[in-house]
Order: structure tokens, then C-alpha cells, then sequence
């Protein structure tokens, strides 16, 4: 494995990592997963994070095709220094469980308006399942509902913009690589851990930490531009 595909592989992984433990989406998994199978969670939330992972990356690959690569590089060293000094403010801001209160309270309300609608007569379930669209009726609707708020939740991000740039600069196989392990053992740790594990997680230190690895990031991509 050549210098540059291990080089994006652990920055991919490392970031990623950073980023996903303690985010919306962490907290989402954790929360799907003590309501529905941990199975179908597990696998609609990897799906999604899969498919955002590689659509991030031939973003950030064909970007240095559409526009001088240089100036790609520049606009990856901005966005690193920007995330960085965006999560050490969030390290630093009051209020530590909220992200895990709002998604808590947002899934709930979802729950409810879901399950007030009750069909007590078997044809009348018969029928609905038959008009029900093509892609509910080959895939089960838990595992459908895990990839919607799994993907949807992550487009536009500030890990996915990251993951953009970071393909960007580095060897875009090593940054998927990173990438997905990263999303599979967050998202695992989720799913088995569930809703007491979120709760343990310091969101202030993960967002220190990633602060602090993002601004990182962003001086070896500025130190290159000048060796260069």
C-alpha cells in the first residue's frame, strides 16, 4: 500500500471518528436502535453513511478537474482551519447534552405521528401495503427510515464538507477506506451501545479533539503549499 493511500487512510479515519462520535446522526443511531432492530438500524444507518462517504469523496476527486488544483488545495486549508476553530467553539459553548435532547425530542415527535395512525381491519393493512410505493414494499420501512435520517442528517455536514476536501488533497482510495471504517465503528458503537453510551460520551472533549486535529490538518496543508 503506497505512502499516499495510508497517509488518506488515517486522516480519513481519524477525522472521521472525531467528527461522527457525539454528532446528530451518533445520536440518532443510538436512539432508532432501542425502538426498532438493531439489525435494520444498523444497516440503513451504515448504507447511508456508505453512500454519503463515496459521493463525498468523487466530489472531492473531480473537484481538482473542474477548477486549478491549486486552488482547490487552498480552499481544503480554509475549510480545515474554519472546522477547527467551528468545533473548539463548540467545545467551548454551554450546554453539553443538547444535541442528544434535540435529536431525542425530534424522533419522538416523528414516533408519535407515525404510530397515532392504527389500522385495526387486516384488509384494510392488506390494501395499504399494496399501495404502498415500490421501494417500501422491497425494503423494510425501519431500515428505509434509519437511511433517510441517516443520510439526510449528514448532507451538508461539516464531516461530509471535510471529507470533500480531504479527497481533494489526498489519495481519494485511502480517504474512502478511512472513511467508511470510521462511519462503521462509530455507528456500531451506536447501535450497541445505544442511548446510555451517548449519554456518557463528552461532547465538549470530541469537539476539542477534533478541533484541534482539524487545525492540524489545516497546517500541514498550509506548510506543503509553501514547500511546494
Amino acid at each position: 500500500m503506497s505512502h499516499s493511500v495510508v497517509q488518506g487512510f488515517t486522516k480519513s479515519l481519524a477525522m472521521t471518528v472525531l467528527s461522527e462520535i457525539g454528532d446528530k446522526t451518533f445520536f440518532a443511531a443510538a436512539i432508532l436502535a432501542m425502538r426498532y432492530p438493531r439489525k435494520l438500524v444498523l444497516l440503513g444507518c451504515l448504507s447511508a453513511l456508505f453512500v454519503m462517504t463515496i459521493l463525498s469523496v468523487l466530489l472531492g476527486w473531480a473537484a481538482p478537474n473542474l477548477i486549478p488544483r491549486q486552488l482547490t488545495h487552498h480552499i481544503t486549508t480554509l475549510l480545515f482551519f474554519g472546522f477547527g476553530l467551528w468545533s473548539l467553539w463548540d467545545a467551548f459553548k454551554e450546554g453539553e447534552a443538547e444535541d442528544l435532547a434535540e435529536v431525542e425530542a425530534e424522533l419522538d415527535a416523528n414516533f408519535k405521528t407515525n404510530g397515532s395512525v392504527k389500522q385495526n381491519n387486516k384488509d384494510g393493512d392488506d390494501l395499504k401495503k399494496q399501495s404502498r410505493p415500490l421501494l417500501t414494499q422491497l425494503f423494510s420501512p425501519i431500515l428505509l427510515k434509519a437511511f433517510s435520517i441517516t443520510f439526510f442528517g449528514e448532507w451538508g455536514d461539516k464531516s461530509q464538507l471535510a471529507t470533500i476536501g480531504l479527497a481533494a488533497d489526498e489519495n481519494p482510495f485511502g480517504v474512502v477506506l478511512g472513511g467508511i471504517l470510521g462511519h462503521a465503528l462509530c455507528t456500531t458503537a451506536a447501535v450497541l451501545g445505544g442511548k446510555s453510551l451517548a449519554k456518557q460520551i463528552s461532547e465538549k472533549l470530541i469537539a476539542l479533539s477534533g478541533g484541534v486535529l482539524f487545525i492540524v490538518f489545516g497546517i500541514q496543508s498550509f506548510l506543503s503549499t509553501i514547500e511546494s
